[in-house]
């Protein structure tokens, strides 16, 4: 077993042959495939994995937008439409629409089935999930990049010397992580560091956010710390609350967002460093713990200590809703990119539940159906359970523990959502419709 998880008796593991690689050069890549082939392949995909396609690069984007394929499929879904000539014609936006639509179709189905692996030699806290692969972080000072589809391990970057990971997010050239006090950035095709701040930075980071160029740390001091992630200072302190700073979010037109264990969210402008107003709850105040900026709704949720989940509108700054959406405090609040429907909430008593971003209303909950990964298991290998989705009437105390490990962090793909629990392993729920 190498140190990926895979075993060494696996293909994948085996050095390529100089055949081997002649044979790859021969075939070429993907990307030199012609168009009628190309079209050939992706004619085999549902409108999720064409959607995906898409995004790839522009001469795959052009493929799929100037032929038939969209036009095809939307019309295999929607047989109606080739005759009503009201119908705005096909397009890569209403493939978008049909996917989103899938997707929230996927959570209300009542079902679910479980993928989890040993992901770390000791527990792991902290997952992000983008473009199909997952980041997760663990107390053993690792971070492992893994396949959201075939739960291999693509990479690992080493803490050594470091504190233990406090938070972390990444992009498609770099990781950026925060320790309690310094910051970190690798480079995703290489395991090794290529810059740490000064120790003397931070004074104990408690949350970070990250959006390229800049990483914003919210720290015990109440203060939020801004570095340039390529000069690789710390370009402003900004005074935000006068209680720890306990969750944090950055959003493109440079405001930064920090809840408090006072119970509200601040709203500053980073630029300026003016604070520009709060998000304040309707309940007595509680500590938030988690903080997510939906950019194409203008909304911003939050969870609290007390287990309610919040909603306002950043332009307004007024509360829309608030749900009391678990008896005990809430970790992580997420959902999928672009979608305005659902908002995926976990926490401490252990079951996954799915709002409506738009009400706040409970629409499923779900618990995994067996016990925690066998802790013996080696790493990277994948064992499947069944989940199970509660009845709104459900006491959740009649639930055994062991069925609903703590939900320490989530974050949310196309028709799945991936979850940490305190343990050494990963979870993936897979949703279909």
């Amino acid at each position: 077993m190498d140190a990926r998880g895979r075993s060494n008796n696996d293909p994948s593991s085996r050095p390529r042959s100089k055949s081997m690689r002649k044979t790859v050069d021969r075939l070429g890549s993907a990307q030199s495939f012609g168009a009628d082939l190309l079209c050939a392949i992706f004619a085999l995909l549902d409108h999720s994995d064409l959607v995906r396609c898409s995004a790839v690069c522009k001469s795959w984007c052009k493929i799929i937008c100037t032929s038939t394929l969209i036009e095809d499929l939307y019309y295999r879904k929607n047989p109606y439409a080739k005759y009503d000539k009201s119908l705005p014609q096909a397009s890569i936006s209403m493939l978008k629409d049909l996917a989103l639509e899938q997707h929230s179709l996927s959570f209300l189905s009542g079902s679910t089935e479980i993928q989890q692996w040993n992901g770390h030699s000791s527990r792991v806290n902290l997952c992000r999930m983008k473009r199909g692969v997952i980041l997760t972080g663990g107390e053993d000072k690792l971070l492992r990049l893994w396949s959201a589809e075939s739960y291999k391990c693509l990479n690992e970057y080493s803490l050594s010397g470091l504190d233990p990971l406090v938070d972390y997010d990444f992009d498609e050239n770099k990781i950026v992580g925060m320790t309690g006090s310094q910051v970190c950035i690798w480079r995703r095709n290489g395991g090794k560091s290529i810059f740490r701040s000064h120790e003397s930075t931070l004074i104990r980071g408690l949350c970070m956010g990250y959006i390229d160029p800049e990483a914003a740390i919210g720290c015990e001091d109440g203060r939020a710390r801004i570095f340039d992630m390529y000069s690789g200072s710390c370009t402003r302190i900004i005074r935000i609350h006068s209680a720890p700073v306990t969750c944090i979010a950055l959003t493109e037109d440079q405001l930064i967002l920090c809840g408090s264990t006072s119970g509200h969210v601040a709203i500053t402008d980073i630029s300026s460093g003016e604070r520009l107003g709060f998000l304040k709850a309707s309940t007595s105040p509680t500590g938030m713990k988690t903080l997510f900026v939906n950019t194409s709704s203008h909304r911003v949720y939050a969870g609290s200590t007390s287990g309610h989940a919040h909603c306002w509108d950043l332009r307004t700054l007024r509360l829309l809703w608030e749900t009391r959406a678990s008896p005990n405090v809430i970790y992580s609040v997420r959902h999928l990119a672009s979608d305005s429907s659902e908002l995926a909430v976990g926490g401490l008593d252990g079951v996954l539940r799915i709002l409506n971003q738009n009400t706040g209303e409970v629409l499923s909950s779900f618990v995994a159906d067996s016990g925690q990964i066998n802790s013996t298991t080696n790493l990277g290998v994948v064992e499947a359970i069944e989940g199970r989705a509660l009845a709104e009437d459900t006491n959740i105390d009649s639930i055994p523990r062991y069925r609903r490990p703590p939900i320490t962090c989530l974050a949310v793909g196309m028709k799945k959502i991936v979850t940490t629990h305190r343990g050494k392993y990963i979870r993936m729920w897979k949703f279909s419709k």
